[in-house]
């Protein structure tokens, strides 16, 4: 049976402003019937802290270690807490509600979705699985999480190795259209990502950060060899294939698209009433 052809985009390194634009334009031209089904690779220049779109940024976020590590800053359009964005691979699935493999349920769409990133890891020699929330504890953890660190907490079907999680994905449902996206970890620093939070006090910060490390890990800490960029894309490029079914197909943005995204990045992505609004 031939394989339903979705189109690839390698953005490669791009503005804060531009990946997030990217992600919502694409959401709109899939509902729009102008494009099939997309995934997307992306980096970040400069390194990124990306906020959900709830979060407070007044109360949770450190804005003057944001500015002392010149890093970029931005509301993402989906859920979540926030996410440094540096050594990592980024990932988008645009896809429309409607698909006839999407089910209906966020939990369930987020497992199918997800299936591209498992085989992903799986090509990089890596045994990752998804993880199911047992306790009631983790459970409720879910609803209330006590950090704003992104891979701090479990989730539904969160990808991990060894017990500790591999990769942090978000979604939202806008226009009838499903936009995943998430943060395959590489390398991490922990002490840069642990600074850039706001603590009752450093008793807290430093207790966090020590339970952080058994709950959360970087590709290279545990695989036998080093994993570049390029590996990496490779392996999830196959792994979304397989996972998903799908033939992928290279795509390059027009520059008419380039330019509506430009727009809409620095209308909503660079305008602090996005950014801090909350």
């Amino acid at each position: 049976m031939e394989k339903e052809i979705w189109r690839f985009i390698d953005s490669g390194n791009c503005s804060p402003s531009f990946n997030m634009a990217l992600d919502e334009a694409l959401l709109d031209w899939n509902s729009q019937g102008k494009i099939p089904p997309v995934i997307r690779f992306y980096g970040w220049d400069p390194a990124t802290l990306s906020i959900g779109y709830f979060q407070k940024v007044e109360k949770e976020i450190n804005m003057e270690a944001v500015q002392e590590h010149g890093l970029g800053f931005v509301r993402r359009p989906t859920g979540g807490r926030g996410v440094l964005h540096e050594h990592e691979l980024t990932y988008s699935v645009i896809v429309s509600e409607e698909h006839p493999d999407m089910p209906n349920t966020v939990t369930e769409a987020y497992r199918v979705i997800s299936e591209g990133i498992l085989k992903g890891f799986h090509h990089l020699g890596l045994e990752a699985y998804f993880a199911v929330p047992r306790t009631d504890e983790e459970r409720s953890s879910l609803k209330n999480p006590r950090s704003a660190v992104c891979f701090d907490a479990p989730s539904w079907y969160e990808l991990v190795v060894e017990g500790r999680k591999v990769a942090g994905s978000a979604q939202t449902r806008q226009k009838g259209v499903i936009l995943q996206h998430g943060s395959i970890l590489l390398d991490l620093d922990e002490d840069k990502l642990f600074s850039l939070f706001k603590y009752p006090n450093d008793r807290v910060k430093e207790r966090m950060q020590k339970a952080f490390k058994n709950k959360a890990v970087a590709i290279n800490e545990i695989s036998p060899r080093t994993i570049t960029l390029n590996e990496a894309k490779e392996a999830f490029k196959k792994g979304f294939e397989e996972g998903l079914n799908i033939k992928l197909e290279p795509y390059e943005l027009t520059p008419d698209e380039i330019s509506i995204v430009e727009q809409l990045a620095k209308d909503r992505y660079e305008n602090p009433k996005w950014n801090f609004k909350r």
